[in-house]
């Protein structure tokens, strides 16, 4: 597989081949019900969880609302901890900046930690072109670099693959990118967590730069933070000469006291844990102490757009929980892939088009990838109104006239539903026709019929609603008359 979601085709492209992968869909469905049964006893042992909620979503719209003054403020206090700080407006810049930043020490590897900001690049790909390895050190982001794969979770990016296929990966592969797999390696945990990690021992103690994204950044202070659970992103933090952090330019904090909240919201939202195993936090640099050199590259590549749109901009306090993936029945069934982005399921349907546009198939196709049930909402640590987001986008496509036939099917139906409920009149004569017609109308149009395809979709999966005997402004009238009477 490429290693890069560009030319990926539109979600129901995707899905529908995704979907008829039973061993995909067996390894997701465990992973998914593993993962949010967890979830749901580490958040029922909170009585404030509904208060850490609203304080998290509080801090964040508020952080956004003042955005600039809270990264001017980072900006200052980064530099005053001997940190330098980079802004990059798109992708293409902050790759620029990084592989510079890199090609200026010198050095031809780097180590990385997990980071969806650099997913959300390709760094690793515009890295290659400028021949830098770049080795991921997450043990499931290692797993889908030696496999040549792309992630499909936020949190278990190779959450679609089971331990025996996990097995055969490192045994193909490790070879290929450093220390070999041990011979005799089976699929126990314990075995390929070993394998791992003295694969990776010698990446860690070699490198000189390690990259990192960041969940928290403290613009008092000019703190970064990231959580992690394996101690991967410690060794990457602490080890090389030269640090890179890679940080969208949402993930601002305005203090330290901020961060109480969001501690005990993201583990428990997303590995189901009371507290994180490692949360590592730097402040610019120190003599003799960890990376000598450290620089700050803040992304917008889109998301000052996003806080421009007021309905969508709630989609900026996501804290990368994944807990929405867990709970999704569209994410369980089509998989990560079939969103073509690093943001897969509910968040990525809402936050892809936005940073990229609706313009391209795919982009217009990913608000519809969802059956609007809500489930992703209940569970959001810092309640983002997805499903109302997904409306609101889905309204963006069709009014853009959309890529598909199916768009514009829509809005010429919204239209002539508009005409008619703006005339009382003709929408009480097709209600009298429509009642009157009820026995002639089946239950389900004929299978054969030459319907245009989106008409024919709907069919083939729906009954027709069954038509009353009487519009309810009828037999309201003749309610009304009655009472009048007696």
């Amino acid at each position: 597989m490429s290693r890069t979601f560009v030319g990926m085709p539109p979600f129901p492209t995707a899905a529908r081949s995704s979907t008829k992968d039973g061993q995909l869909r067996a390894n997701l469905t465990h992973a998914t019900h593993t993962i949010r049964d967890k979830r749901a006893k580490a958040v029922a042992e909170l009585d404030d969880w509904a208060e850490l909620r609203e304080a998290g979503k509080r801090i964040k719209d508020h952080t956004l609302r003042h955005l600039d003054h809270y990264l001017e403020q980072l900006e200052a206090s980064v530099t005053a901890a001997g940190g330098q700080v980079h802004w990059a407006a798109d992708a293409a810049e902050a790759n620029r900046i990084v592989t510079e930043l890199v090609r200026a020490t010198g050095e031809t590897e780097v180590v990385k930690v997990k980071s969806m900001a650099t997913q959300e690049i390709e760094l690793n790909e515009a890295l290659a072109k400028a021949g830098i390895s770049a080795y991921e050190t997450d043990l499931a982001e290692l797993i889908v670099q030696l496999g040549d794969d792309l992630p499909s979770h936020i949190l278990v990016p190779a959450i679609h693959k089971n331990r025996s296929e996990i097995r055969d990966i490192f045994q193909d592969a490790m070879g290929r990118w450093g220390r070999p797999a041990p011979e005799g390696l089976t699929d126990r945990p314990a075995e390929l967590a070993e394998a791992a990690r003295l694969h990776l021992r010698e990446k860690f103690l070699r490198a000189k730069v390690g990259i990192s994204g960041a969940n928290f950044m403290i613009a008092e202070t000019g703190t970064l933070v990231v959580l992690e659970s394996e101690g991967n992103g410690r060794m990457c933090l602490t080890l090389p000469e030269t640090l890179i952090s890679v940080v969208g330019i949402e993930k601002v904090l305005p203090r330290w006291q901020d961060l109480e909240v969001f501690l005990q919201l993201l583990p428990r939202s997303s590995t189901a844990e009371r507290m994180n195993p490692y949360t590592s936090t730097w402040t610019g640099t120190s003599d003799g102490d960890g990376p000598q050199r450290f620089h700050l590259v803040l992304v917008d590549n889109g998301r000052t757009d996003t806080l421009a749109d007021t309905v969508g901009r709630q989609a900026l306090r996501c804290i990368r929980c994944s807990a929405c993936l867990n709970v999704c029945p569209v994410y369980e069934r089509a998989g990560g892939h079939a969103y073509g982005s690093a943001y897969p399921g509910p968040i990525g349907a809402i936050l892809t088009p936005q940073l990229r546009g609706v313009e391209s198939e795919l982009d217009a196709s990913l608000p519809y990838a969802s059956s609007l049930c809500g489930a992703c909402y209940e569970v959001c640590p810092v309640a983002i109104d997805i499903p109302e987001v997904l409306v609101h986008l889905r309204e963006r496509v069709a009014e853009g006239g959309g890529h598909r036939d199916g768009h514009r099917v829509e809005g010429a139906v919204m239209r002539a539903t508009t005409w008619l409920f703006d005339h009382p009149a003709a929408l009480g004569a097709v209600e009298r026709a429509a009642g009157a017609m009820r026995g002639l109308v089946p239950r389900r149009l004929p299978e054969k019929l030459p319907l245009p395809g989106p008409a024919k979709a709907w069919n083939d999966s729906r009954d027709l609603p069954e038509l009353p005997e009487e519009s309810f402004r009828d037999w309201w009238k003749k309610r009304e008359q009655r009472g009048s009477g007696e």
